[in-house]
């Protein structure tokens, strides 16, 4: 999970008032996935399971006139994912005309074929920030986990990126197979100059769900890595900001995904599906409207996907009367449906849902499995069933 998605950070010993974040009605963040092609395997992948069978991307006109769309709106905040939005031979040309029309345009990369000559031209462009993931500190364990040797072009693109000067933000999938690893990464940070460091624990959806008692790390290994953290903090300052996000299925709420549904965050599939959050495809039975057949002040205002689960009015017991439903909004509606099949129950994460039970089974038995490395490798084609 990045950045801009669903996050939950601790900050150890320093507790920060909490921030409400309320759009006023408008999507104030876009995210862009421009396509789904990849060239890494990673086991955790947000992107759906059927992922190849979205192979009909939006054009760059088509791209361009959502950006324009995106701003008359009121989005403000932009970012460019994927798959690998670097696959993109138009990204150039998105980031400019997005930082044209006065977006804060945000990459979210592997890394893997952001050259140096493509990284001046997206500086040239207007790009502001990127957004870079680090699997591992060591060639073999990143291997592993991407299913591809890129391990030096990761670091390579790392020092490209500070070279260039754009602010960065270094994203770092925590798994059982790499949290051992939070002194390493972030020393690395630190020689680098990198601004910002996101240790994001896997939230459990589409290839991370098939892979979840492999992936999940252990309550003790989430301690120790938070206490590195927070030595990290006191030690640097101002320096660097390090966020810490914690694994749903070891706290008792749950996070305010995106800020709820259809408040703040709109998402646009490669296909140009028009979707709530980027996860929002694994809920069945809902249909999501197209930037192809609808403009998208009628698809965030008037959609009937986008007013389900908007405000309080689906909210079952213990959510409905719960005085804490305007912070955390029932948690998240993917989860929910994931973990209890009916995406309007209370996100199983909260020990007053009637389900709680699945999430504490679910740590259960991935501490009981351990260890068998059995990861499932994002590919396409995959039968699954």
């Amino acid at each position: 999970m990045s950045a801009a998605g669903s996050v939950k950070s601790t900050e150890s010993e320093v507790k920060l008032p909490e921030v409400k974040v309320d759009g006023l009605g408008l999507p104030l963040w876009l995210l862009l996935e421009l396509t789904y092609k990849c060239p890494l395997k990673c086991s955790w992948c947000n992107n759906p399971l059927d992922f190849d069978r979205y192979q009909d991307e939006l054009t760059t006109e088509a791209w361009v006139d959502v950006l324009r769309q995106g701003r008359r709106l009121g989005a403000l905040q932009l970012g460019f994912s994927g798959g690998e939005p670097v696959q993109r031979r138009d990204l150039e040309e998105l980031v400019g005309e997005a930082s044209r029309i006065g977006y804060y345009t945000n990459l979210i990369t592997s890394g893997v074929g952001l050259t140096k000559d493509r990284l001046a031209a997206l500086r040239q462009a207007g790009l502001k920030q990127i957004q870079l993931s680090l699997q591992a500190c060591d060639a073999e364990l990143n291997k592993r986990l991407v299913g591809v040797d890129v391990y030096q072009q990761k670091l390579a693109c790392a020092r490209a990126i500070k070279e260039q000067g754009f602010p960065m933000v270094l994203n770092v999938p925590v798994s059982r197979y790499n949290i051992e690893q939070a002194p390493a990464l972030l020393a690395f940070a630190e020689e680098l100059g990198i601004e910002y460091v996101e240790f994001a624990n896997l939230q459990y959806y589409n290839w991370a769900l098939i892979n979840r008692a492999e992936l999940m790390p252990t309550r003790e290994q989430i301690a120790e890595a938070e206490a590195v953290v927070a030595e990290t903090r006191a030690r640097l300052g101002q320096r660097m900001t390090i966020y810490f996000v914690i694994s749903d299925y070891y706290d008792t709420r749950p996070k305010a995904c995106m800020k709820g549904w259809g408040n703040i965050h709109l998402t646009i599939a490669p296909d140009g599906a028009a979707l709530p959050c980027q996860e929002a495809r694994v809920i069945k039975g809902l249909e999501f409207p197209n930037v192809r057949d609808h403009d998208l002040g009628w698809i965030w205002h008037n959609s009937p996907v986008f007013q389900k689960f908007r405000g309080e009015s689906w909210m079952k017991e213990p959510c409905r009367s719960c005085a804490e439903r305007e912070r955390d909004y029932g948690g998240c509606r993917c989860q929910a449906f994931l973990l209890t099949g009916d995406a309007s129950d209370t996100d199983p994460v909260c020990d007053r849902s009637p389900h709680h039970h699945l999430v504490e089974e679910a740590v259960a038995a991935a501490m009981a499995e351990r260890p068998h490395s059995r990861l499932v490798m994002r590919q396409r084609g995959l039968n699954l069933a």
